[in-house]
Order: structure tokens, then C-alpha cells, then sequence
């Protein structure tokens, strides 16, 4: 598109020259996203793995009754605070948390917020897995915040 002159429009240029981050840079995006949360609520995740990739694996898949990777944008693996996840016992795993960068650029195509947001909240949203909120609770929290 141009404006009357016949000059480019610098917005449609800007959007035309976006590409969708590779995993490299989106795992930037989730440690920027990290950083921005408050200080007390980073220090009750001390010991927590993030990790980003593509797509959830089968067996992530089949643990949520999911066949369709782009249907899940991130995972909690672990044992949530409020069940005594706040301490390793023998052979347990640190509590993990996963970002999946295929499903959240396929969802942030369809709609209209921010990647950085959507990131977020994806983000956010695991962890809050972590301090062991049901899905349920988030969607309560979020509802009375918004």
C-alpha cells in the first residue's frame, strides 16, 4: 500500500518485513517475558526449568488428552508448591515448565494481541502450575483481574 504520493507506507512495510521468531530468538522473548515478572514471584520459582521447543512431544500430548500439538502452547511437568514441590526428594525431577513456539505463533496469528503478551501469559500461566493452580483458579484470577 502507498499513501496519495505514492510512497510506501511504513506501517504496511514494517509488517510486510516481519518474520515469526525462530527458536532462538523466542527463547530470548520467554527469558525477557521471565525477567519482567515481579522479583517475589521469580523468587518462589528458584529451581524451576523452562525450556522452550517446537512442538510438545506424544508422550506431553497423551499426559493431557491432547493428539493435536498446536492445541497445546505449554506444559508444567513437576509437583506443584501447595504438594510439597518446594523440596527434591530422591529421584524427583525439578519442577519444568515448557513453551511451545509453534502453537503460540499459531495462535498469536489469529488473534490480535501482542506476541510479547501472548508469551507471557502462556508463561504465567505454567507457573502458576507450579505454585499448584488448577486451571480452573487462573481462569478465576484472570477473570476477576480483567
Amino acid at each position: 500500500m502507498s499513501d496519495r504520493t505514492g510512497a510506501p507506507d511504513p506501517q504496511i512495510s514494517a509488517i510486510a518485513a516481519m518474520v515469526a521468531p525462530g527458536l532462538d530468538a523466542f527463547e530470548v522473548m520467554v527469558r525477557q517475558a521471565y525477567a519482567q515478572l515481579p522479583e517475589e514471584f521469580q523468587a518462589l520459582c528458584e529451581g524451576l526449568v523452562i525450556t522452550v521447543a517446537d512442538f510438545a512431544d506424544e508422550e506431553m500430548l497423551e499426559s493431557v488428552g491432547l493428539d493435536d500439538p498446536f492445541e497445546l502452547m505449554g506444559l508444567f511437568q513437576g509437583v506443584g508448591l501447595a504438594q510439597g514441590g518446594d523440596m527434591l526428594h530422591t529421584g524427583q525431577e525439578p519442577n519444568h515448565v515448557w513453551l511451545f513456539r509453534r502453537p503460540i505463533l499459531d495462535y498469536w496469528a489469529e488473534h490480535e494481541e501482542q506476541l510479547g503478551d501472548v508469551v507471557t501469559h502462556v508463561l504465567v500461566h505454567e507457573i502458576g502450575h507450579h505454585f499448584g493452580l488448577s486451571d480452573e483458579d487462573m481462569e478465576a484470577i484472570e477473570a476477576a483481574a480483567g
